[in-house]
């Protein structure tokens, strides 16, 4: 006596229809899909009907297998059109599922170029505010060169850690570096 219990799974039963890997399925059907847009299979199927043709218009009576309208030619073209119409679009429908994998990647990498060139632009913004307070060469050479003239007008060096006297006054301190970087240069 067999209860049907929801807690436990069913065991699975074989069934009588046969077992197939879509996956394996939809790289034959591209195979052949990639093999149909080619010119080798343009001219192979050129030759067989050329053949087919040739052969049903000029070989002994006896020996022809589709007379003249062709029928079983023209049977056998659109059979291979109705296997060929469905595998093409089955191959394309997984060309587009690789496309749509594609493209998400794609768009989560411009996100983060996106977020990294965000990020650098104000680290640069950063930079070009801190550069302001700090002494440019320029800067420091006209400093060094207005020193210099003061020296040289005063005719007296200074010692380390003394400022110069000039005419009985003390000389200019040294401005701030508020005014560096570009402002310094005008």
């Amino acid at each position: 006596m067999t209860t049907d219990r929801l807690d436990q799974p069913r065991e699975l039963r074989r069934t009588l229809r046969p077992h197939y890997d879509p996956e394996a399925f939809g790289r034959l059907s591209e195979r052949i899909a990639r093999f149909l847009g080619t010119a080798r299979f343009l001219v192979y199927m050129t030759v067989f009907v050329a053949l087919w043709v040739i052969w049903n218009a000029v070989a002994p009576q006896g020996w022809k297998f589709d007379p003249y309208p062709f029928i079983f030619l023209t049977l056998m073209l659109s059979l291979q059109a109705s296997y060929a119409a469905p595998l093409i679009l089955l191959a394309q429908n997984r060309q587009d599922d690789r496309d749509r994998i594609q493209y998400e990647q794609d768009r989560e990498a411009a996100e983060r170029n996106q977020a990294e060139i965000e990020y650098l632009t104000r680290e640069i913004a950063g930079l070009r505010l801190a550069i302001n307070d700090v002494a440019t060469r320029d800067y420091l050479r006209a400093e060094l060169g207005r020193l210099l003239e003061e020296i040289r007008e005063t005719g007296q060096a200074a010692e380390p850690g003394r400022p110069l006297k000039g005419a009985g006054q003390a000389a200019e301190p040294a401005r701030p570096l508020k005014g560096s970087g570009r402002d310094a240069e005008r």
